[in-house]
C-alpha cells in the first residue's frame, strides 16, 4: 500500500510540473506591478483551459496522496525507520572515566588537603 501510493504521488507531481510547464505564462510577471488597473497585476480573467482544470486536479491530487501517505507511514513505523532502528540496535554503550573524587574521598594512604579558613568579614 505505501509504495502503490508513493508511486502514484510521484507521478502525479510529474504530471503536475508538465502541466504547469505546459501553460503559456500571462506576461507581464512582477513587472507589472509599478502600477494600473487591478486586472493588470492580477492579470486579469482568462478562459479556463484544460491544463487550468487539469492543473488544480494534479494538486489536489498531490495534497490527498500526501495526507494518505502520512497516514500510512505514521501508522506502519510509528516514527522510526528501518535505518534507524537498526542504528539503534547496533550502539554500542560508550566507556566512561571515573568521576573525579572529591577532595575529602582521598585515598587510601593520603591525607585530604586542609580546607582554607575562611575569609574575615570587614564591614
Amino acid at each position: 500500500m505505501y509504495y502503490f501510493l508513493l508511486t502514484l504521488l510521484i507521478l502525479d507531481g510529474l504530471l503536475l510540473a508538465v502541466v504547469v510547464l505546459l501553460q503559456a505564462g500571462q506576461g507581464g510577471g512582477l513587472a507589472s506591478l509599478g502600477g494600473g488597473a487591478p486586472e493588470k497585476v492580477l492579470g486579469g480573467r482568462q478562459a479556463t483551459t484544460l491544463l487550468h482544470q487539469l492543473s488544480w486536479v494534479f494538486g489536489g491530487g498531490l495534497m490527498v496522496l500526501s495526507l494518505l501517505l502520512t497516514l500510512v507511514t505514521g501508522n506502519r513505523a510509528s516514527g522510526l525507520t528501518d535505518v534507524q532502528r537498526q542504528l539503534r540496535t547496533q550502539q554500542q554503550p560508550v566507556p566512561t572515566a571515573p568521576l573525579n573524587t572529591a577532595p575529602s574521598e582521598a585515598p587510601a594512604g593520603q591525607t585530604a588537603p586542609a580546607a582554607p579558613p575562611p575569609a574575615p568579614n570587614q564591614p
